[in-house]
């Protein structure tokens, strides 16, 4: 009994053959020496309705077939007295695996769930392993997905199937129900509460004050923390609402502010841009243009030529100073050196 839940109980037994002078004779339930010493090794098993399993040695060059068929019918009754023995100790497979034996369920979920199921880097799996204790091993056959869980305890098996199905189909919020979550995640505009296996919903900042403004979602949950919600709306994606139920049994009031704030100074910002915008005279901001165009005429009035010459002149400023210099350096370009005059000592 090892606790497997199989379709029929299967039996086995060994057949042996002896051949000497052209007689052959088949033994039942053979032992080691007649196997060893004997001409064939004939092992046949099945349930009572069929054979499952035949295996066959010789160490004679054939047997003949009516030989081989009356052994087979020894094997027959054989096979069905095991059995009758097998039934009288137990009548039918146990409906569970035995405690000592290690369960494993395989099954299938769609092909684009894998993904969800596996989790980023793994993490979702690990985490159900982690949690359940079972080993969990997930693959595809191109069509579908293929989970299997594998561990001693059945308990665990099924806990972590149920988890692996709540995500492949997460069950359904009732609107108005209650629940008891974990904060699994916080944003700006809320806190995202676990309700069910696969199912979270948003409780907005606005919700968290109970009358009183709340700056921030810290301010009044953290992540983990144990919460009781109930749900105030499902909307057509499947996305829902929930409001925190407060020390007294009743869902908080609303306060109205965080993001409800935010859209009021919006409000009040949009009104005074529109005002300026109607105080602002638009012919005005015209006749700065037309400013803009007169000076836009001064430069039309300016004697770019004009510019061009005084250019020119600069340009013959450079020149004469050019010229001036190259006289410099020609008279001595400020050299030390010292012009001698043999003549003028002559004529002194």
């Amino acid at each position: 009994d090892a606790g497997v839940p199989i379709v029929a109980p299967v039996a086995g037994i060994a057949m042996g053959l002896i051949f000497e002078d052209g007689k052959y004779t088949a033994l039942t339930d053979i032992l080691g020496a007649e196997d060893a010493f004997g001409d064939m090794d004939f092992k046949v098993a099945g349930t009572s309705d069929a054979v499952t399993a035949l295996q066959l040695d010789t160490k004679i060059d054939g047997i003949p077939s009516d030989v081989l068929a009356a052994a087979l019918q020894q094997a027959k009754e054989a096979r069905l007295k095991i059995l009758d023995v097998m039934t009288a100790a137990i009548g039918a497979p146990r409906s569970t695996v035995a405690e000592s034996a290690p369960k494993i369920v395989s099954f299938t979920i769609p092909l684009d769930k894998v993904g969800e199921v596996i989790g980023p880097k793994g993490k979702v799996i690990n985490t159900i392993q982690q949690e359940t204790g079972a080993d969990i091993a997930v693959d595809d056959d191109g069509a579908v997905g293929i989970v299997t869980i594998g561990s001693p305890d059945s308990s665990k098996v099924e806990d972590a199937k149920t988890r692996i199905l709540n995500i492949v189909d997460p069950p359904t919020a009732e609107l108005g129900a209650t629940y008891t979550g974990r904060v699994v995640n916080i944003a700006q505009f809320g806190a995202f509460v676990n309700i069910l296996p696969g199912r979270d919903g948003l409780v907005h900042i606005s919700k968290l004050g109970n009358g009183q403004r709340v700056a921030r979602v810290e301010d009044v949950l953290n992540l983990g923390d144990e919460v009781t919600v109930r749900v105030d709306d499902i909307d057509d994606r499947g996305k829902v609402s929930l409001s925190l139920i407060g020390p007294d049994g009743q869902p908080m009031a609303g306060s109205g502010g965080g993001g409800g704030e935010r859209r009021e100074r919006g409000d009040r910002d949009r009104g005074d841009r529109g005002g300026r915008d109607r105080r602002d005279d638009r012919g005005g901001r015209g006749g700065r243009d037309r400013d803009r165009g007169g000076r836009g005429g001064r430069d039309r009035r300016d004697d770019r030529g004009g510019r061009d010459r005084r250019d020119d002149r600069s340009g013959r400023d450079r020149d004469d100073r050019g010229g001036r210099d190259r006289n410099d350096r020609n008279d001595g370009g400020g050299s030390d050196a010292v012009s001698v005059s043999f003549e003028d000592d002559f004529n002194g």
